[in-house]
């Protein structure tokens, strides 16, 4: 072994030293004297390791070891360690905190992978093209909530949904376009698909088979290679796109497809287990990290107990998605403390043979949450620094949000200044040179423990309930997250975070105007008319005889009560929604198909109360006075109404990101409103029915997916045709300021509109000042944006 192999430049955190023997040392110690050292195990694990890695590419850790000069003339190492630590850690080596790989982006950088999906599958295509063009390295695909939801474009509950927040896809020639020119032998894809996840996985191996007539279904389907999400348990946390209850979900539908891909699709991840969604909810790092490893230990559970698999032929295929926030510290502290509680807990508990099984492979997505309206430019630096912690954390793929997704779908040319973002990291920084540069660092490796002991403990506590799924029928998960969620935006209320541009170092409101951008826009109606065009095309030239055949197939395998996972199963639910797809049958057909047997889920409602308050509580004086104002306003309402001010939150169409929602009926439940909570995926008829049966006095509509230009207006005309005059319409979300008139004077279809980023006390004192007093018949009130 070359000696040339290390430098000592930081001390692991028990061996008390800093760079060499002594606290004192200072200097570093010439490698060319250290003919006495032995490299323990761990150490020439590594080595033998790394260098199978890099025997690939025809390279080796002697080559890594000299090829790195800085203009100093310093030779970077591939990694560092303590030499006077007997078991360092090591990347690529049990417990993994240093890295699911030893040589890790020495030799390769992680992959770049942006997520889009817009609007029909032709945009997206061709989207996708210019994106591989430009140096992309994977596809990453964004479906419209109807897809998600299991409904096709014609159907009445999805009206302002399709086409906005993603591409649209109710068949298999949708598929075929969407990858039109595209190789799926070739190109890794990602799906974010859970919900509807047996029809778009059909729609994909299908299109696959049909791009290669010359060779063999099975030939292909080996070569197909990515990650399908389909992690339904999180759905019922936060971000709500599931279709059917949680044990069909989990015990039929994750079960077949772990079963179909182990044999036919084997270089194909069956399951992406995603913490992004959690963190954008509001989880912390903490309960992000716990919750997503515990939802791992319950598929592999499915796997094993239900599908009967061995658990060297999942537990390998299984992938990760982290969200990386503006914590810097914390986001690499955890994933290095993801990958070794990871390991050690399926390795307790499954006992696998393989080693691979105990490797925790990441996503990473920087923050969407982080994304401010105000100052959208800053958003560049807040990508580029999540950017850093995500791959300084060891992640294996990246997406950084584009800085205008605070309000819209991103252009081209943000998208590239994302995409261009990671280029930069890969090529001009050096920060591909060394494996787990943190290793060593007193205050990262205590950081990394104490992450991992509170994601330890907050796991402990969901087995000791039964597992995940246990844990989430109490409905204990949704109600920390929701708790969280609520603290951290009365922090950044209160001032005790500061967000740059928005509550500090504000511009004022000409200067903010002046930095509006531009954002994409899809006309949804135009894409609509489209989709159902081409859906009706497609069924009035298939074998209406198959198609039919093959959807009864499918319901009665859905209704049986024995398992049908193994990959060799005539009834496996995979297989037969290939066929499906095959004879041409839409994935609202499949969809219902299933929902036939299992029924559709319907969640209940509630909020968190008290969090919003404790975070003004020791905080600033002025702030705290401004709460305390708000709060007689309100009991001043009610001595001259007779009555509380009341607030119908509702979400309409099928959006189910309602992290804003219910931090708005907690926030304004603590502000002393009586506040009513809306079912999810309400039309706007049935929103209108629930106000004038709960006789609120306003009605506050969340909108995260694009679709306020049609069902503000279409939610006017419901209240318009009950005869409703005084109810005040208000909305916030994800509502560009170019459609701040559209909505507020052109259409007359909400009273005040909330950009990202307003404090909640604000949106109460204008809620408050539109309230029309006296029994609500008085006249309309100014409309107001904030």
């Amino acid at each position: 072994m070359s000696m040339s192999l290390v430098k000592l430049v930081s001390a692991s955190k028990t061996s008390g030293v800093r760079l060499l023997k002594s606290k004192t040392t200072r200097k570093i110690f010439d490698i060319r004297t250290l003919s006495t050292y032995t490299p323990p195990e761990n150490v020439q694990e590594w080595e033998n390791l790394a260098n199978k890695e890099l025997s690939r590419a025809k390279k080796s850790v002697d080559y890594l070891r000299s090829e790195r000069v800085t203009p100093e003339g310093i030779q970077i190492q591939p990694v560092y360690w303590d030499l006077n630590d007997p078991e360092p850690e090591m990347p690529g080596v049990y417990p993994f905190s240093r890295g699911p790989y030893a040589s890790m982006y020495t030799n390769r950088p992680w992959t770049i992978r942006q997520y889009a999906g817009f609007s029909t599958a032709e945009e997206s295509n061709a989207f996708y093209k210019r994106n591989l063009a430009a140096g992309q390295q994977g596809l990453s695909v964004a479906f419209d909530l109807p897809t998600h939801r299991g409904y096709d474009s014609d159907h009445e509950r999805v009206v302002g949904d399709v086409g906005m927040a993603g591409v649209s896809i109710d068949t298999l020639k949708d598929m075929e376009i969407l990858f039109d020119q595209i190789d799926l032998t070739e190109v890794s894809v990602s799906m974010t698909m859970n919900g509807a996840v047996l029809p778009i996985m059909a729609f994909y191996i299908q299109a696959a088979i049909e791009q290669n007539p010359d060779k063999e279904p099975a030939e292909v389907m080996k070569q197909l290679k990515g990650t399908i999400q389909n992690d339904i348990l999180k759905e019922f946390m936060v971000r709500n796109t599931y279709i059917y209850p949680p044990t069909p979900s989990v015990n039929r539908v994750i079960a077949d497809i772990m079963g179909f891909t182990s044999k036919w699709t084997p270089k194909f991840n069956s399951i992406s287990i995603s913490g992004y969604h959690m963190q954008e909810a509001g989880a912390d790092a903490a309960l992000e990290m716990a919750f997503t490893i515990a939802d791992g230990l319950e598929y592999i559970r499915t796997a094993v107990e239900v599908a009967e698999l061995d658990v060297d032929s999942v537990a390998p295929r299984l992938s990760f998605f982290w969200g990386i926030g503006m914590n810097f510290y914390t986001e690499i502290a955890k994933m290095r403390a993801a990958r070794k509680l990871w390991a050690e807990l399926v390795k307790e508990k499954f006992a696998p043979s393989n080693p691979k099984s105990l490797l925790l492979r990441t996503h990473c997505q920087t923050s969407g949450y982080s994304l401010t309206e105000a100052q959208p430019m800053n958003n560049i630096i807040r990508t580029t620094i999540e950017a850093m912690a995500a791959v300084q954390g060891g992640t294996q793929s990246l997406h950084t949000n584009s800085y205008d997704e605070a309000v819209g779908l991103p252009t081209d040319q943000s998208a590239r200044v994302a995409r261009t973002t990671q280029l930069i990291l890969q090529e001009e920084t050096g920060i591909c040179d060394v494996a787990d540069p943190w290793g060593g660092s007193y205050m990262m490796e205590s950081l990394t423990d104490e992450i991992y002991d509170k994601a330890k403990g907050i796991i402990d506590d969901v087995e000791s309930h039964g597992g995940m799924t246990a844990y989430i029928n109490s409905g204990e998960a949704k109600l920390k997250i929701e708790e969280s969620a609520t603290k951290k935006q009365g922090r950044v209320d209160s001032g005790k975070d500061v967000v740059v541009g928005v509550n500090k170092y504000r511009l004022n409101k000409e200067d903010e105007k002046a930095e509006m951008i531009d954002v994409l826009q899809i006309d949804n109606s135009d894409v609509r008319t489209k989709q159902i065009a081409r859906m009706n095309e497609v069924k009035a030239n298939r074998d209406e005889i198959a198609a039919q055949e093959a959807l009864l197939r499918l319901e009665e395998s859905a209704r049986k009560t024995t398992s049908t996972s193994n990959p060799d199963h005539p009834d496996n639910l995979m297989t037969l929604c290939i066929e499906c797809a095959r004879t041409r049958c839409t994935l609202g057909e499949m969809s219902d198909a299933l929902e036939n047997a299992w029924g559709r889920h319907v969640p209940a409602t509630g909020m968190v109360q008290g969090a919003y308050t404790a975070a003004f509580n020791g905080g600033d004086d002025k702030v705290f006075s401004e709460y305390e104002n708000i709060l007689k306003s309100v009991e001043g309402f009610e001595q001259t109404e007779g009555r509380r001010p009341r607030i119908l939150v509702a979400k309409m169409g099928q959006d189910g990101h309602d992290r804003g929602a219910k931090v708005i009926a907690s926030g304004f439940a603590d502000l002393g409103f009586d506040v009513d909570v809306g079912p999810l995926f309400q039309t706007p008829r049935e929103v209108a029915l629930q106000a004038i049966d709960s006789d609120v006095h306003v009605i506050g509509v969340s909108s995260q997916a694009a679709g306020h230009k049609t069902l503000l207006p279409a939610l006017k005309k419901e209240l318009e045709d009950l005869g409703v005059h005084h109810m005040v319409v208000v909305a916030g979300g994800v509502i560009p300021p170019q459609d701040y008139d559209f909505l507020l004077k052109e259409s007359k279809s909400c009273g005040a509109v909330f950009g990202p980023g307003t404090r909640i006390t604000d949106a109460a004192n204008t809620v408050l000042d539109l309230i029309p007093r006296g029994g609500g018949g008085g006249e309309e009130p100014a409309n107001k944006t904030a």
